[in-house]
């Protein structure tokens, strides 16, 4: 536990800002991990002959493990030491990306994404923990914005330095890039940071944490698995009823808890309910969206990979705009009216992406990115502040975990559910009828393959029905997704309070990665 003097010694140690270099280099890495493994899924599914459905593994591995093992890290580092925590976290991230670099194997891949999500789940919360310990109160805030900001700035970075190693190496580059930033991050923390801990915080909840990853990894395979098996095929209807009854076991165990690993109870608090799961819902359908557009930039449009990271800049631009400029008509108008207009600007722009047609150049799909890009924002910036607003100050940290985990859940089973969607909608429309056995499974698969077996047989026609399947499918899930958004959009304005919040947001709480940093991941 940090003391005066300690205070004191980090503010006089000109070492604390090459500190937080480090682990400003660390969380950029995590910021954009999740948008450079989206460029680099057609790559991968081209030469590694992935399915959709094991894309969706790929994207859901690191963000599931995240989500389950985020507030159990935390807890790891208050009691056995957050440098020694943060340091295992970053060389469980560092091997998982080794392994992902090297491997020629999906089953592999989608290995070394769950390992990474290990070492970003004990990342993420660490390092801003031991900023307390570097910087003395005058120059904290700076250092949790910089360490914040590298965060949301990994969104923007991921596709243009996903395309530009698809470009020059080969698709293992996105995992490599991570590992000399990673180990820099390492041997900083080692030099640099002092160890803190407190022995007065609770134990790990060992259960609660399998019940969450096991529970939620059933849901997930379940969604996933279902366009190739079908709904009723009984091991979707098997792990669907075992994730209900694992997740119903944990909110039994954690509303009898002392101190709870999830405060659900929060829940009961009507603002902070409606607020989350208006931020989840925009975590939920941005997941998604993330998964299902690098694909038609690449297979579709025929964009190489820096040229697709390229393209989706203004999804990213509109998004950090109205981040920026969210808090002024937050002021003005109220929290309820901004969220329920930034959703409302997140339906036309889905709806309006829901009409591309496999002729439409790019310039509708730029249209449309950028409007969605202001909804995200306008819509979950707001919703975290208002949601953060309803919290007793003494309850904070339960409240901002609670809040992150969930949008990391939501951001989980977008990919699963909306890339299911997109599948299932897609192998419907296409016919392989024609085709031999292992040819119709790889075109099935995925559009990416459908245009390698397309090329092999030099059959255009074959790669043309494929786009317009990819497409129909597409359009059917921005649909679904502007459904979705304009629903909570009036069970928002009918819903939640009306007050205005005083006090700007804090940009700590309205990072936007993905987690996967956040997507991102």
């Amino acid at each position: 536990m940090e003391t005066l003097t300690q205070d004191d010694a980090a503010r006089r140690d000109p070492r604390r800002w090459w500190a937080l270099g480090a682990l400003v280099a660390s969380m950029l890495v995590l910021g954009f991990d999740m948008t450079i493994l989206n460029v680099a899924l057609p790559t991968i599914a081209r030469d590694l002959g992935a399915s959709t459905g094991e894309q969706q593994w790929m994207a859901d591995a690191y963000v599931v493990v995240f989500a389950a093992l985020m507030l159990p890290a935390g807890l790891l580092g208050d009691r056995f030491g957050r440098r020694r925590m943060l340091v295992t976290g970053l060389g469980i991230f560092l091997a998982g990306s080794l392994v992902g670099a090297l491997v020629d194997d999906v089953t592999w891949v989608i290995a070394a994404r769950a390992l990474m999500g290990v070492g970003g789940a004990l990342v993420m919360p660490l390092a801003l923990a031991v900023l307390p310990s570097l910087f003395g109160a005058d120059e904290r805030a700076k250092a949790v914005g910089a360490v914040s900001a590298a965060s949301a700035l990994g969104l923007p970075l991921g596709p243009i330095i996903g395309g530009w190693l698809l470009n020059h190496f080969w698709w293992g580059s996105v995992f490599l890039v991570n590992v000399p930033m990673a180990a820099i991050g390492i041997t900083a923390c080692l030099l640099l940071l002092p160890e803190t801990r407190d022995p007065a915080s609770p134990k790990v909840d060992a259960v609660s944490t399998a019940l969450t990853a096991v529970g939620l990894s059933a849901l997930i395979y379940a969604i996933i698995e279902a366009p190739s098996r079908g709904w009723g095929d009984p091991l979707v209807l098997g792990c669907s009823a075992a994730s209900a009854v694992l997740i119903a076991l944990l909110v039994v165990r954690e509303r009898r808890a002392t101190r709870p690993m999830l405060d659900l109870s929060l829940l009961a608090r009507r603002g902070f309910l409606l607020n989350t799961l208006a931020a989840t819902l925009v975590m939920f359908i941005l997941s998604g969206l993330m998964f299902v557009l690098p694909q038609y930039l690449q297979a579709v449009l025929g964009h190489d990979a820096l040229a697709t990271g390229v393209r989706m800049l203004p999804m990213m631009g509109g998004l950090l705009v109205a981040s920026r400029g969210a808090q002024p008509l937050i002021t003005r108008f109220g929290a309820r009216a901004v969220i329920s207009g930034g959703l409302v600007v997140l339906a036309l722009a889905a709806f309006l992406g829901s009409s591309t047609t496999v002729d439409d150049g790019y310039g509708l799909t730029a249209l449309w990115l950028s409007v969605a890009g202001l909804g995200f924002g306008f819509a979950v910036v707001p919703a975290m502040s208002a949601a953060l607003g309803e919290l007793p100050r003494d309850r904070a940290g339960s409240g901002s975990g609670l809040l992150m985990t969930v949008r990391q859940v939501g951001g989980a089973i977008g990919i699963a559910l909306l890339g299911s969607l997109l599948a299932s909608t897609y192998t419907d429309r296409l016919d392989t009828a024609a085709l031999p056995g292992a040819a119709a499974d790889l075109a099935d698969g995925s559009v990416v393959g459908a245009h390698v077996v397309a090329e092999r047989l030099g059959d255009p026609s074959l790669a043309a029905a494929a786009d317009a399947a990819y497409v129909h499918g597409m359009d059917l899930t921005l649909l679904v997704s502007g459904i979705a958004a304009l629903a909570t959009a009036l069970l928002a304005a009918t819903l939640l309070p009306a007050g205005r919040p005083a006090a700007a947001v804090p940009e700590e709480d309205t990072d936007m990665a993905p987690a996967p940093a956040d997507a991102g991941q």
